[in-house]
């Protein structure tokens, strides 16, 4: 119909997208009275939204889009319920246990939400006290979209029946499969598959390479670094799970170290470590290590 309103509008089912929309099947045919409902937050001027909408005349083009954006809105009315019906399940389940409702969790207003998440649900409260008072949303990367994900598809007693990180991650697919002949490595590629909890807990690693700093972060930037961003989204996949393992199961808070330790300083402290070994097992004196001190 010559409406290039995915040009001039990033979401087309957004404020301005959804206002244009609904005023152009109300009958309104013209681009400068369109391009009146723009929120002022819209990139794009109203003259370059007018331009853009300049219908052509196709009766049978308007007539499909009649009835796709009816089929829209039915969709989301019925997305609304959907939420609705999370929402009250959730509370159930925390209000039956006391143990789980006692718990009130700390505001994270720096934690964006998208518009797929749950509308009308306080989603950090109620996954800190579905989760006994373990505050998942207190990683970084990690969402709303994450913690539902982890929620639904394995929930609290389902997370527990892994005894150790290695059997959670290997279920997830996201462990090396490690193929040794002779005591040679032949191959660890990741096994193929992909479950809605592998596939959260990758996006949640997609959006930790974005950031600008944080444990995680550092961390994806070195496997990237050294091999390439699939491996690097895997491998901090694969440390999600471990974390979010250790959490759930052993109880243990998310408390990461300040900078993450490259590899150097890990066998820096290694080296130390055994020195100071051997120092206290042959009771050696600095006078005898030669050492001088300032």
């Amino acid at each position: 119909m010559n409406m290039r309103l995915d040009v001039v509008v990033k979401d087309i089912v957004g404020e301005t997208g959804t206002k244009i929309i609904t005023s152009f099947l109300n009958g309104e045919k013209s681009g400068e009275k369109l391009a009146e409902n723009r929120h002022y937050n819209c990139r794009k001027p109203k003259e370059e939204i007018a331009k853009a909408l300049q219908y052509n005349g196709r009766e049978d083009y308007l007539f499909a889009l009649k009835h796709e954006w009816n089929t829209y809105k039915h969709l989301q009315k019925q997305l609304k319920e959907v939420d609705s019906q999370i929402k009250k399940l959730l509370n159930e389940i925390i209000n039956k246990d006391d143990n789980k409702k006692q718990h009130i969790a700390t505001k994270k207003p720096y934690k964006r939400k998208n518009k797929n998440s749950i509308k009308g649900a306080d989603i950090n409260q109620l996954a800190y006290q579905y989760f006994e008072g373990i505050d998942l949303m207190a990683i970084e990367g990690v969402n709303d979209s994450t913690v539902m994900t982890v929620i639904s598809e394995i929930g609290l007693e389902g997370i527990r029946k892994f005894t150790t990180a290695k059997q959670f991650t290997a279920w997830l697919r996201l462990a090396p499969n490690n193929k040794i002949s002779g005591g040679k490595v032949l191959s660890h590629h990741i096994p193929k598959g992909s479950s809605r909890l592998k596939i959260a807990l990758r996006n949640a690693a997609n959006s930790i390479g974005n950031l600008k700093e944080g444990y995680l972060a550092d961390f994806f930037r070195k496997i990237n670094y050294k091999k390439e961003r699939t491996t690097a989204i895997n491998a901090t996949a694969r440390k999600l799970a471990v974390i979010i393992w250790n959490m759930l199961v052993k109880e243990i808070p998310y408390n990461p170290p300040i900078q993450y330790l490259y590899l150097d300083e890990k066998r820096k402290l290694g080296i130390v470590k055994r020195i100071k070994k051997q120092i206290a097992k042959f009771d050696i004196s600095e006078n005898e290590l030669g050492l001088v001190k300032a």
